[in-house]
């Protein structure tokens, strides 16, 4: 079943943008209607075409008129913001549409999603896996499991017919326990599925709970889209061994419709989400389309992999970050070279960090997730929660990958440090000073006045304190002063200079 938002995400890639929603975003759309004439009896149905309306305010007439959820109507600027107040007030979703778009291109778009997803008397739309799961059982004889081709339950048949304890372990963990896929391994089942088309049986193993599974290889072309599994005792023949290649070779039809729509929605979302980071001048109409908030956003930047191996698993991330479509989805998600970006609506940085944490859990095992936080900001600031992303990435990629990913809000005087280090190594900070003479001391006498300098300075002139942190006497600090003050003019009695000389020391340590 179709839901509003996600229409709405496929149409922004055809010049529509909403005008206004005042109904729930997860409003269900079963049925497309137009107004063919002035005479033509009443229709009803959920989305409204518009065609020949010539006005927003017509076009949202006929369609409380057809009592529908959300109108499309042709539309400049002016139109839409004149449509946000009818329909606030007719209490209906209003979609504006570049004037340049045909209605003949359109109506084909959303009369393709609404039909696509309608639901059978069933409960289920003909293309629904689950619905395919069920009738696939009912031919073959077995309960049926479809799993794409990282073991990921897609879909299951509600028959339990020769079900096992296995089977409901899948079902429940929606993915194939370890132990079960190392068995499947070392017996050469996906390598089979890898390199062939024909049903392959694999053999009960009560150790393990299997009672024998039947499996068949759902590919497109050469490419291994997933499997489809029956439990079985016994390897099937004749008509339910055909029934089981036919069934396969349909569900990769879906799953190839289902990418084809998911691609689309995708590329939609990341190329507007891009805009917004690299600081488009429509923010507010970039962010109406993508359902966001205008205040308050948040940017974090994530990258993946397993072992040396980058790119899979960052276009796996990706995937998982922009699963489940439109509203329905907190965050908005891109990629940008070898980084992940999401903006995320909400003020409190340790929502940005669950969302983080439940994309590791959504990734396998072997994927190390690294993530940085930005701080908040409207919408026009996005590039700058970007810039902040970014380095508090480089901090978490420079600490243990389980420690917490860092927010800018927490960490602001770490990325300080790390600018003034990247000035430093950049050879922009003094190449002569008073601590550029000290450690030059240091390094041709073995003496400490660069170090002793840095404790004094931190502890606020304390001696005491000074010595408690390099574990010596105040006196000795007190001596290595007089000393330091024969080797360069410190000027200690200066405020400004004693800030020059703490951040001078902090910009030269490693990290």
């Amino acid at each position: 079943m179709i839901r509003l938002d996600r229409m709405v995400n496929v149409l922004g890639g055809y010049g529509v943008r909403v005008a206004c929603c005042p109904v729930p975003r997860s409003t269900e759309l079963r049925s497309v209607v137009l107004r063919e004439s002035t005479d033509a009896r009443a229709v009803d149905g959920d989305v409204f075409l518009a065609v020949g309306a010539g006005s927003v305010p017509r076009a949202v007439e006929w369609a409380v008129a057809a009592r529908a959820s959300a109108v499309l109507a042709h539309g400049d600027d002016e139109a839409a913001g004149e449509a946000a107040a009818l329909g606030e007030a007719a209490g209906i979703a209003v979609l504006v549409v570049d004037p340049s778009v045909s209605w003949s291109q359109l109506a084909g778009v959303v009369y393709g999603l609404v039909l696509e997803g309608r639901e059978t008397e069933s409960g289920r739309g003909p293309t629904d896996l689950f619905a395919l799961a069920d009738s696939l059982a009912g031919a073959v004889g077995g309960a049926v499991t479809i799993e794409d081709r990282s073991s990921r339950v897609l879909a299951y048949s509600s028959s339990q017919q020769g079900a096992d304890r296995v089977r409901l372990e899948t079902i429940l963990g929606r993915r194939v326990p370890d132990g079960l896929r190392g068995l499947f391994e070392a017996r050469g089942v996906f390598a089979h599925l890898t390199a062939h088309d024909e049903p392959l049986f694999v053999e009960r193993d009560p150790e393990h709970g299997l009672t024998g599974r039947m499996v068949v290889a759902v590919r497109a072309g050469r490419e291994l889209l997933g499997s489809v599994w029956v439990t079985c005792g016994a390897p099937l023949t004749g008509v339910s061994r055909a029934a089981l290649a036919d069934g396969a070779r349909t569900v990769a039809l879906h799953l190839l419709r289902s990418r084809a729509s998911a691609d689309l929605e995708r590329q939609v979302e990341s190329d507007l989400t891009l805009r917004l980071l690299e600081g488009t001048a429509d923010a507010a109409t970039v962010l109406s389309r993508l359902g966001l908030p205008r205040e308050q956003l948040r940017v974090i930047a994530v990258r993946a992999h397993i072992a040396a191996e980058r790119h899979a698993a960052l276009l796996l991330a990706f995937e998982r970050a922009t699963t489940g479509f439109g509203w329905s989805r907190p965050g908005r998600s891109t990629l940008a070279g070898s980084t992940l970006y999401t903006v995320l609506p909400g003020e409190r940085a340790d929502s940005a960090r669950e969302w983080v944490a439940l994309l590791r859990a959504a990734l396998p095992a072997e994927v190390t997730v690294t993530a940085g936080i930005g701080g908040t900001a409207p919408a026009t600031d996005l590039p700058a929660s970007r810039q902040e992303a970014d380095e508090c990435l480089a901090l978490h990629e420079a600490r243990p990958p389980d420690a917490e990913p860092p927010a800018y809000d927490e960490s602001w005087d770490d990325i300080l440090l790390q600018r003034l280090r990247a000035a430093a190594r950049a050879g922009r900070t003094p190449a002569r000073g008073p601590v550029t003479e000290l450690r030059r001391h240091d390094e041709q006498h073995a003496t400490h006045y660069a170090a002793t300098l840095r404790a004094w300075l931190e502890c606020q002139g304390d001696l005491s304190g000074a010595g408690d942190r390099l574990g010596v006497h105040p006196n000795t600090i007190r001596y290595r002063l007089r000393k330091m003050a024969e080797v360069t003019a410190l000027d200690l009695d200066d405020p400004r200079k004693r800030l020059a000389m703490i951040i001078d020391l902090a910009a030269a340590e490693n990290g």
